[in-house]
């Protein structure tokens, strides 16, 4: 898997030129319909702009009417590698970005690009660190809770701890039963 350091991904700015012969080849394959599909496919590619900065990623297209499509790393919810036929042949890659915004389909597709592993992987890391920060802004500081609140759990002490909360949540829902067939408490609601 190819890696690029993080200067190299901020220098894209425009797609690979085989994303052209990629328009090219599936307007043709549409056989009459070539001469009017060509031409929004050669402006769209002549037209678009990519913009990976230290905030989030930029995507800009379009002749007569300008789009422009800014995400911030910490919107991102997911993000997949999609490449039909043609595509794998010419070493090309969709990378669809989708965020929380209720829409199925991707808020952002950024295609043309060769290293698109490379630039999924920048996404990714750069998605992440922006969801830990903004983690750590929302949790107070280690300092300032009391020192019986600091505890650092391993992952069996957690399953351990998860486990004995299971039961004691089943061991007070026998206690409620008892009593409620005491005739102490109301009837609790049967599950199931």
């Amino acid at each position: 898997m190819e890696t690029l350091p993080e200067t190299q991904i901020f220098k894209i700015e425009r797609p690979h030129p085989k994303l052209m012969t990629y328009y090219f080849i599936t307007c043709l394959l549409t056989g009459p319909l070539f001469p009017i599909l060509i031409l929004p496919a050669y402006f769209r590619y002549r037209s678009m702009r990519y913009r990976f900065d230290d905030e989030g990623v930029a995507m800009r297209w379009g002749i007569l009417w300008r789009r422009e499509n800014l995400l911030n790393y910490a919107k991102i919810q997911d993000i997949h590698l999609s490449s039909g036929l043609i595509q794998r042949w010419l070493g090309l890659a969709s990378i669809q970005i989708q965020t929380a915004s209720g829409s199925s389909t991707a808020e952002m597709t950024i295609e043309g690009l060769l290293e698109f592993e490379a630039i999924r992987d920048f996404l990714y890391s750069k998605m992440r660190g922006q969801k830990e920060k903004t983690a750590a802004a929302s949790l107070p500081a280690a300092e300032s809770l009391p020192t019986n609140a600091q505890v650092s759990l391993s992952g069996e002490e957690l399953r351990e701890l998860i486990d004995a909360l299971r039961d004691g949540a089943g061991e007070l829902r026998q206690i409620r039963e008892l009593l409620a067939v005491r005739g102490s408490l109301p009837q609790p609601p049967k599950e199931g």
